[in-house]
């Protein structure tokens, strides 16, 4: 995603010498349409937090790569590819429909649904050895109703790897944005913390919970120049767990 901090709905002019400036119009059209307007130049906005999140997020499933694997937030289908490369059998589910028309065209066959991660899971249950939760934390409002429904897919001793644009990152006024026709168009963040996310996942029933940050360093400031200002910063946070009838990581 694009990242910028809160800023004023309305339009705003800053007076420079002879004439006037017109600042970007910015807009909230809410998550659902937001993504819709964003699908088809995502994938071509380079986006340091997404480059971060498809060097290890999918590494956490190494050790099981085959099998039944949930993709929720499954966007464009960047994650499903590269599952069903490494010979899994991927399902994805998003809220929006602009995302998955991309993913439906560049991989068909792959089993996709719309679905409200915060209204539950229309899958049945049981099935999946693993679900991966990708960069749609911040837009979760439900963190119960999420991770309760989650386990409850997963077969017994399934994994779950959960990654999060990192709430520091949140707290300090950063968000999902995107530019189109000379406006700027800001999706919001929830305000979770570390705490939350783990208090959650506990309490549905995971259990070997553990969490890792990831910083921007060199090697991606080098490949997004403009990811300088959060070099050495955390931006991604991966938190996995298990089915409580499985005892090791």
């Amino acid at each position: 995603m694009v990242w910028g901090t809160n800023a004023p709905q309305t339009r705003s002019f800053t007076a420079l010498p002879g004439k006037i400036m017109k600042r970007k119009k910015v807009y909230r059209p809410g998550v659902r349409d937001g993504y819709d307007m964003w699908a088809p130049s995502y994938d071509d906005t380079p986006n340091p937090l997404v480059a971060l999140d498809r060097r290890y997020t999918l590494n956490c499933l190494t050790a099981k790569p085959a099998g039944y694997i949930l993709d929720a937030g499954c966007g464009t289908g960047a994650h499903l590819l590269a599952l069903r490369r490494a010979g899994s059998q991927p399902v994805g589910v998003d809220l929006s429909m602009g995302m998955l028309r991309i993913a439906r065209d560049r991989l068909p066959g792959i089993p996709l649904a719309q679905a409200n991660l915060n209204e539950g899971l229309p899958l049945a249950r049981g099935v999946f050895d693993a679900a991966v939760c990708s960069l749609v934390s911040e837009h979760l409002t439900n963190l119960r109703v999420f991770f309760a429904d989650t386990l409850s897919v997963l077969r017994a001793g399934g994994r779950l790897v959960f990654s999060a644009f990192h709430p520091e990152m949140a707290a300090a006024g950063v968000e999902a944005n995107f530019e189109a026709n000379g406006c700027e168009y800001r999706l919001g963040a929830e305000h979770h913390t570390v705490e939350d996310y783990v208090d959650y996942i506990h309490d549905a029933g995971f259990r070997n919970v553990r969490c890792e940050e990831y910083s921007v360093d060199a090697e991606l400031v080098e490949r997004i120049p403009r990811a300088k200002k959060y070099l050495g910063h955390p931006l991604l946070l991966i938190i996995q767990a298990l089915h409580p009838k499985c005892s090791a990581v």
